[in-house]
C-alpha cells in the first residue's frame, strides 16, 4: 500500500490573524497618562479689545522668583525649597487677618453660600539659567501648599480629604480656593 502525502497546515490567514489580534489589544487597553502641569493659558485677546490696565493690591501678589544659580526668594526672603510651601500657605489663608497678607472678598458660592475667598495671587518669575530641576521643585511646591489648603477647607466642611469629595464638592472648594498662579516671561539677567 502506497504511503499517502498528509498536507501541511495552512498558514496564509495566521499573519491576519495575528494583526487583528494586535489591533484590538490596542483599541481595548488603556496606557497611564501623565497628567503633566496643570496651567491654564489666558485666551487671546481679540485684535480689536483695548487693553486696560488692571490695579492689583500689592498685599495681594506674592512674586516667587528664582535666579539663574537657583536661590528662591518668595516676597523679599531668601529662602530654600522646603520653608516655600509653609509660606504659601500662610499667604493664601492669611489666618490672623495680617493687612500685609492678601484680602478676602465675601464670594457666593453656588451650592455652597458665602465665603471669604482670598484674592491672593501667585507670581512666578524665573531666569533663563533657572535650571528645570528648581523650576519643578518650586512648581510642585506651589501645587503641593494650595492642595493643602484645599485638603483642609474638605475636612473642615465635608469631613473627607479633596480627593475623595464629589464632582460637584471639588468645583465648590476650588471656587473657595482658588489655584491662581500667574507666570512671567523668563528673563535673562546675565545681559544686562
Amino acid at each position: 500500500m502506497a504511503k499517502r502525502k498528509t498536507p501541511g497546515l495552512s498558514t496564509q490567514s495566521t499573519s491576519d490573524i495575528a494583526f487583528l489580534l494586535l489591533c484590538y489589544f490596542l483599541m481595548t487597553s488603556t496606557m497611564d497618562q501623565q497628567s503633566g502641569l496643570q496651567r491654564r493659558l489666558p485666551p487671546m485677546p481679540d485684535k480689536n479689545q483695548q487693553t486696560e490696565d488692571t490695579k492689583v493690591n500689592k498685599r495681594n501678589i506674592i512674586i516667587v522668583k528664582i535666579n539663574s544659580g537657583d536661590r528662591l526668594y518668595a516676597g523679599d526672603q531668601a529662602m530654600d525649597v522646603s520653608q516655600l510651601k509653609d509660606k504659601i500657605k500662610e499667604f493664601i489663608t492669611n489666618p490672623t487677618n495680617d493687612p500685609n497678607l492678601p484680602e478676602r472678598e465675601n464670594k457666593n458660592i453656588e451650592g455652597f453660600g458665602e465665603y471669604p475667598v482670598s484674592k491672593g495671587v501667585i507670581s512666578l518669575q524665573n531666569d533663563r539659567g533657572t535650571s528645570y530641576k528648581a523650576y519643578i521643585q518650586v512648581q510642585n511646591e506651589l501645587v503641593k501648599a494650595i492642595n493643602e489648603v484645599r485638603d483642609d477647607f474638605s475636612r473642615q466642611h465635608y469631613g473627607r480629604v479633596f480627593s475623595a469629595l464629589t464632582e460637584e464638592q471639588q468645583k465648590i472648594v476650588k471656587e473657595a480656593v482658588p489655584q491662581n498662579i500667574s507666570e512671567a516671561e523668563p528673563k535673562d539677567v546675565t545681559k544686562k
